[in-house]
């Protein structure tokens, strides 16, 4: 019998240490901030401040593309600057300052994480910045009418009327409410990652639209001469 309890004793001493002191692995988790954090593309575009805009201001005025004053304000002469230095150097033209276009100029962009590790992070930039255009664009709405958004977007892309980038499109002055306001710093959630990943793999509720509005909250006059083509949610999507 005391064999017995000594055995006892000792199994369960045994299990309660494991359970106390045992630490899983940690294995790498996706979240919002680590994907800000790391991937987030840095660009600049119409409304970026600071040193990175100052920086470009100079090399734009210095080269004679740009006569404005060096503010750090990304304006309409710095975005008309960047239009004419991207055309003359054989660059993607879409008045964004990505890495390509700074790396053109001799620039680096401030990084976001300096020396952090990626590991359990492959999301590429594109499908991040379209997330946060469709989280601040239509989050709330029907999760079809957030992929539709992001179709919206790549629709323009492929459109000879727009800019062929996705920063070029979303960040097009005056193109996206969201931009304009701020409302496009915010960081996405779930729902709007997986639209952004969806309409980048091919899923277009719209059937090709070029634009979509709130009828309810649409201040433009020239979107109603647009020809509606379906309704998702709130917003009506058109050519």
């Amino acid at each position: 019998m005391k064999k017995t309890f000594l055995i006892t004793t000792i199994f369960v001493l045994v299990f309660l240490s494991i359970f106390m002191f045992y630490e899983p692995k940690q294995f790498p988790i996706e979240t919002i901030s680590n994907y800000e954090m790391l991937l987030g593309p840095r660009a600049l575009y119409w409304g970026s401040r600071g040193q990175d805009v100052k920086n470009v201001q100079w090399k734009l005025r210095n080269w004679r593309y740009y006569e404005g004053n060096v503010d750090g304000v990304y304006g309409a002469r710095t975005y008309r600057a960047v239009i004419r230095f991207q055309k003359k150097n054989g660059l993607k033209v879409d008045g964004v300052v990505g890495p390509g276009t700074a790396a053109a100029m001799g620039l680096k962009l401030t990084s976001q994480a300096q020396g952090t590790s990626t590991s359990g992070i492959n999301r590429s930039g594109d499908e991040w910045l379209m997330a946060r255009c469709i989280h601040a664009e239509a989050r709330g709405e029907p999760y079809i009418g957030q992929v539709a958004v992001g179709a919206v977007i790549l629709n323009r892309v492929k459109s000879p009327s727009f800019p062929n980038t996705i920063a070029g499109v979303i960040y097009q002055p005056l193109a996206f409410t969201a931009v304009a306001d701020g409302q496009m710093n915010l960081p996405p959630n779930k729902d709007s990652l997986k639209a952004a990943r969806d309409a980048l793999n091919g899923w277009d509720p719209t059937y090709g639209t070029l634009y979509y509005w709130n009828p309810v909250t649409a201040t433009s006059k020239w979107i109603w001469s647009r020809r509606v083509t379906l309704k998702i949610g709130k917003h009506w999507f058109g050519l």
